[in-house]
């Protein structure tokens, strides 16, 4: 187990040491923020589902000012998590607020009925019309579970 540790941290010293020596990359916009899922239960055809802890909500978006090139969403699941069944009924929505916290878009998904342990959507590129906040949320049986949003700004 020590001669394993120490492989790993050789390896991302070794890693870091390279990326210091290469060129600074071009400039661009983008986030990309995690966000726990909170355990919880909900009901699909009578059974109790359960959500344990271990899951991250992850929401990516790329681009230039209100220029959306990419933007996806998804969980990702570790530890006690990845032993669940899934997600069932689940659907990612994306909205777009302006400064004042106005929502004027939103993008639904489409409800899945099927269970995956690794729900994830991409959203199309658009341009926004105003400056604000880009969220994604994640919706089980109706309900939303979590959210996580990247402030899009000049």
């Amino acid at each position: 187990m020590g001669t394993l540790f120490t492989t790993r941290i050789l390896a991302v010293l070794a890693t870091t040491a390279a990326l210091a020596v290469l060129p600074p990359a071009e400039a661009h916009a983008g986030a990309i923020g995690s966000t726990p899922v909170a355990s919880f239960e909900y009901q699909v055809g009578g059974i109790t589902m359960t959500v344990p802890t271990g899951c991250m909500f992850t929401h990516i978006i790329r681009g230039d000012g209100k220029k959306i090139t990419y933007q996806n969403a998804g969980v990702d699941c570790g530890f006690v998590g990845a032993l669940n069944a899934g997600f069932c009924n689940w659907r990612i929505d994306f909205t777009y607020a302006d400064t004042n916290n106005k929502t004027y878009r939103t993008s639904p998904g489409k409800t899945h009925t099927e269970c995956e342990i690794h729900p994830m959507r991409d959203n199309k590129p658009q341009t926004l019309p105003r400056y604000g906040k880009a969220c994604a949320h994640l919706n089980i049986n109706g309900v939303r579970r979590v959210s996580q949003c990247h402030h899009i700004t000049k």
